[in-house]
């Protein structure tokens, strides 16, 4: 490869690590990865993608799970003349044994590129490039190995949350088991597309929200809790004696829910004024602990610009329990599916149907409340940067 891709090249200097050092390694042993390389060249020299779209590609009883790639110039670069991109469904907050990381390498060596991303942003496994004629024995391969494909298309995507309660300690819900029993429930819609566009489910297990869910979910469930925030009084103290600036973490506070008696030494709550956006407890973990009473907070709405401009997610609904068999979570669900599959148009997601008919109409044909917490709909521009 030396000297055949001068612009990738350039794309190897700098202080990060680069795909294109990852692309020659694949290249070397084998030809699809060195003619994907290559046309990746051409694409640089051009300046224009040459991919192209058409034709419809699956595996057998699935619509979904496999997107269809082809390239313009099949003649000169045969080994990408087809390059299909299979999206596997990944274990409940990514946690994976080496074997079976080692399974799915070795059956992508034997049917594909050999090149993977790890995760896609709607979670799954991403393996990237194989043959038409590959495809349903590369899918009988996975799901021998215990792994099954992702959503793609106008379906609902491969659900995904935070690793919870397995490594993190404000976790409020059991984000793994909830994950994997809504992905269990909704096979069907996950494999064969049916609606007017794409659907997200993301799970963060507190407000932290560390999968970004409010920014790229339709249907957003974070983690939070009811009752007022735990304080270690004697905790508090010891941040303040050793220099914590308690001052400035009551400024800070959104709803001015949190005061400071000097006098007293004694940090007061507002609970009914708590939003639970959790910057206090980041601030003083070993002295603020979220409540007992616990569940979720229920959004819709997240999206990136498509027809209409980005959306961050809305509250539907404050509060709700969070405990097996989910029978709340997945009512909620199957009411929003039925309404947006008979109201949207074609590429029109949740968020783009509930400003054309209007928040109002969503509710009431939900049967969902009206309550202070709601909002007609999210800032329009959720790029936020802050100044110096």
């Amino acid at each position: 490869m030396e000297g055949e891709t001068p612009l990738l090249d350039e794309l190897e200097k700098g202080r990060w690590p680069s795909f294109v050092k990852e692309m020659k390694r694949a290249a070397k042993k084998n030809k699809a990865a060195y003619d994907l390389l290559r046309i990746e060249e051409l694409s640089y020299k051009d300046k224009i993608t040459h991919w192209k779209h058409g034709g419809i590609v699956g595996v057998t009883g699935y619509g979904g799970g496999v997107i269809g790639r082809y390239c313009d110039k099949p003649e000169e670069y045969p080994e990408v003349a087809m390059f299909h991109t299979l999206r596997v469904n990944h274990p409940a907050g990514w946690f994976y044994k080496t074997d079976a990381l080692r399974k799915i390498c070795d059956i992508w060596e034997k049917y594909g590129s050999g090149m993977t991303n790890f995760h896609g942003s709607t979670g799954d496994i991403i393996l990237l490039g194989t043959k038409t004629e590959n495809l349903q024995p590369c899918f009988e391969a996975l799901i021998e190995a215990g792994f099954d494909l992702g959503g793609s298309g106008s379906a609902l995507r491969t659900i995904s949350g935070c690793v919870g309660p397995a490594r993190c300690e404000w976790a409020t819900i059991d984000t793994l088991d909830l994950t994997y029993d809504l992905t269990m429930e909704f096979q069907d819609e996950i494999h064969r597309p049916r609606w007017p566009y794409k659907f997200k489910i993301k799970i963060s297990g507190c407000p932290n929200d560390c999968v970004a869910a409010i920014a790229r979910a339709d249907f957003t469930i974070i983690g939070t809790w009811k009752d007022s925030i735990k304080i270690d009084q004697d905790a508090v103290r010891s941040y303040v004696n050793h220099g914590f600036d308690i001052e400035g973490l009551v400024r800070r506070c959104p709803t001015e829910a949190i005061s400071w008696d000097d006098k007293n030494k004694v940090l007061n709550f507002i609970e009914e004024d708590c939003t639970r956006c959790m910057h206090c407890i980041n601030k003083m973990p070993k002295a603020l602990r979220p409540g007992s009473d616990r569940g979720a907070t229920i959004l819709v709405g997240g999206k990136a610009p498509i027809i209409k401009g980005a959306y961050l997610s809305w509250v539907v609904v404050p509060f709700m329990k969070i405990e097996p068999p989910y029978k709340e979570v997945k009512d909620l669900l199957r009411k929003i599916w039925d309404w947006w599959d008979e109201n949207g148009r074609t590429r029109e997601r949740l968020a783009e149907l509930i400003e054309r008919l209007g928040f109002r109409q969503f509710l009431r044909d939900i049967g969902l409340p009206a309550v202070p917490q709601l909002v007609y709909k999210p800032r329009s521009n959720p790029y936020v940067f802050l100044g110096r």
